[in-house]
């Protein structure tokens, strides 16, 4: 089943189900009002939730039309988002942009930082900067919601906590991450806010693209309305879902509605660290990418960061072409304090 949030006024919205093409939904508050409400008891209600779906697709089901517009991200806020660096030739590169060396640990051990995730953008809401000389990139990711995880989850138990899978932009400010890092203490003014896909759903919606802990499509970046990214989330992921949430679980429990990310999808080519879609590659899903690889051929980056203005699309389609999550719109622009 396909999940969505819709604006009502309140901070966390009203919980719908969704048609499978994504023109339809119904409300589902006599079920659950919020999508945290029912992964709190997901065992219960998401039985009911998927034959609200199944009368949703006869036509026997109240419907409304589904405008991706109205959705704020699946869960508008969460009690945990943490967001991994699966695709390690994406880690490898953005640290050769800061000159920084590699440990060779990194293809063993998963990288994974703690986001703010009391505010969620909506997938259509303005990315609000007071200043783009800060190096404001997307990020287009794939992210899990997980149920309640025990500490110290193996890999076999965290694959079966998963309850949903949907599309992440994770706004990054490159000019501000190397005076963080070179603290010792992690991201935080660099990593703002991020956006989700308006729809969250089931593993087994996403059939044989689904294997249990890697998504086998290709993520598609538009960038200023210009294809820019079509890298396949299955395709060099060193640590699928699994071992992200069980390395997120090591050490403390996750929480039902808790979010983890794979990190930015990145695929290599022939060996080498990519290409852009006009070479004939799986070209970027962020600008840091192609600045490394620009300075590896070159000598200097060629490609600014995003500017106001600036526009960035990320969706995933099936096999047949249709949109399986909806689409992230957002344009980067000015932030003005309201009084």
């Amino acid at each position: 089943m396909k999940l969505a949030t819709l604006r009502d006024g309140s901070r966390d919205g009203q919980l719908v189900v969704v048609s499978r093409d994504l023109t339809q939904c119904t409300v589902v508050n006599h079920i659950a009002a919020t999508l945290q409400d029912a992964l709190d008891d997901w065992s219960a209600l998401a039985p009911r939730l998927a034959r609200a779906a199944e009368a949703l697709e006869s036509g026997s089901q109240p419907t409304q039309r589904f405008h991706e517009s109205e959705a704020l991200s699946p869960l508008p806020r969460a009690y945990q988002w943490a967001d991994g660096s699966a695709y390690v030739n994406h880690v490898e590169l953005v640290r050769k942009a800061r000159n920084a060396e590699m440990p060779a640990s990194f293809w063993t051990d998963p990288l994974m930082y703690q986001g703010g995730s009391d505010a969620f953008l909506a997938p259509r809401d303005a990315i609000l900067m007071e200043d783009d000389a800060w190096g404001i990139d997307m990020e287009g990711e794939v992210a899990v919601i997980v149920d309640d995880t025990p500490m110290g989850a193996s890999v076999d138990e965290a694959r079966d906590r998963i309850r949903l899978v949907m599309l992440v932009n994770d706004v990054s400010l490159r000019n501000l991450i190397p005076a963080e890092l070179g603290k010792g203490f992690g991201f935080f003014q660099s990593k703002p806010s991020s956006a989700f896909s308006p729809v969250a759903v089931t593993p087994d919606e996403l059939g044989d693209a689904w294997d249990g802990g890697k998504l086998h499509r290709p993520l598609l970046v538009e960038y200023n309305d210009k294809p820019f990214g079509q890298a396949d989330a299955g395709v060099d992921m060193t640590f699928d879902f699994p071992t992200l949430i069980a390395h997120a679980a090591k050490s403390r429990p996750l929480s039902a509605g808790a979010i983890i990310g794979s990190g930015t999808v990145s695929n290599k080519l022939d060996g080498g660290p990519g290409r852009s879609i006009a070479e004939g590659g799986a070209g970027f899903s962020c600008i840091a990418e192609i600045r490394m690889i620009e300075t590896i051929m070159s000598g200097k980056p060629a490609t600014p960061f995003m500017s106001f203005g600036d526009k960035v699309r990320i969706e995933m389609k099936d096999g047949s072409g249709h949109s399986i999550f909806g689409a992230i719109e957002q344009t980067v622009e000015k932030y003005e304090r309201k009084s």
